[in-house]
């Protein structure tokens, strides 16, 4: 293989496209670099390794049953950042609290460590979700709630691992998104899908559509126009989910769909985590000139209010957000 780069060359590169950067993104990406090495070898031996398959026996703060390789990774990210010695709290899914680690540290991390871990037994693709926030408390202070409850906008960087028939690594600064597909053999990430561009028209849509009844009228006004046959519009749209937000959302990023998880009457303020889920993937989407909306908002300027808060989501091409949106609207009127 020649005239390839790699992840840490990359970022080298690019080092100056990192807020008040001095070595320390090198140093975070480095870290979640190792322990998505680490789960990857570990997601890769699921059916192999019995120790790592099942049930945790305990729940996560949202009350979902943690399974064995929901702890796994976890506790190899927390080990992983914690080393690096620039992160002064981590926020996880699978944590109550946010866990306070260095008061010197000037950057906050927000994760999902291993989303989608449901489909581990079945060999379904899952991921990996990371937000990355500069602190608002002075540093040489522990860090407070306030750290991690900032908008969406205020992201310095976010990205997903996609553990699946290979992994990769997607990630942006606020300049353009890159994919680095890691090659076990060199036992390095390269670049393998710079500059990605989600197209603005999609032909997916991806929903749970066992919750079609469950869903707003204007929710079900929008599956059955995807589902309407009209040339003109392209139509009918293709339904692909996977039930794993980064495998569906990696998809649709590189062939141009939407992803949607409204409110339900089962679930009135929606299932996806906003800190976690919701805005590191509305970052990137629009970096890569996509949308992401809860039906009537832009994700990334609302206001959090709690570490575990849930919204409705809708992410994609833009077009088609638009279009759900106005769908959703018309419920009003």
């Amino acid at each position: 293989m020649t005239d390839v780069t790699t992840l840490g060359e990359f970022i080298i590169e690019k080092q100056m496209d990192f807020p008040g950067s001095s070595g320390e993104f090198s140093r975070l990406l480095s870290a979640i670099r190792l322990a998505s090495k680490i789960v990857s070898q570990q997601v890769n031996k699921a059916g192999l390794l019995s120790h790592i398959m099942g049930s945790a026996g305990a729940e996560n703060v949202q009350g979902e049953q943690q399974q064995k390789l929901d702890v796994f990774a976890n506790d190899q990210f927390i080990k992983a950042l914690t080393k690096r010695k620039v992160v002064c709290g981590i926020a996880s899914e699978e944590n109550d609290d946010f866990i306070a680690i260095n008061d010197s540290g000037s950057y906050i991390i927000a994760m999902d460590p291993l989303d989608g871990s449901s489909n581990i037994d079945v060999n379904v693709s899952i991921g990996t979700i990371f937000s990355i926030y500069k602190r608002i408390t002075p540093e040489g202070t522990p860090v407070q709630k306030e750290d991690f409850l900032q908008k969406g906008t205020s992201q310095v960087a976010a990205g997903y691992v996609i553990y699946g028939s290979s992994t990769m690594m997607v990630y942006t600064t606020g300049h353009g998104v890159n994919g680095f597909t890691y090659d076990p053999g060199m036992g390095v990430f390269i670049l393998s899908h710079p500059e990605m561009k989600i197209p603005q028209k999609g032909k997916i849509y991806s929903i749970n559509e066992g919750n079609f009844y469950k869903s707003s009228t204007g929710v079900q006004e929008f599956i059955k126009y995807a589902q309407k046959i009209d040339p003109d519009t392209n139509r009918p749209y293709t339904g692909r989910y996977i039930g794993s937000l980064v495998a569906d959302f990696h998809r649709n990023l590189i062939k141009g769909g939407l992803y949607m998880y409204p409110s339900t009457t089962s679930a009135p303020k929606g299932k996806l985590r906003l800190l976690y889920e919701c805005n590191p993937l509305a970052f990137i989407v629009e970096q890569a000139g996509g949308k992401a909306s809860d039906g009537k908002n832009r994700i990334l300027d609302i206001q959090p209010t709690d570490l575990h808060q849930r919204v409705p989501y809708y992410v994609g091409s833009t077009e088609m957000v638009n279009k759900v949106e106005e769908f959703i609207s018309n419920e009003d009127s």
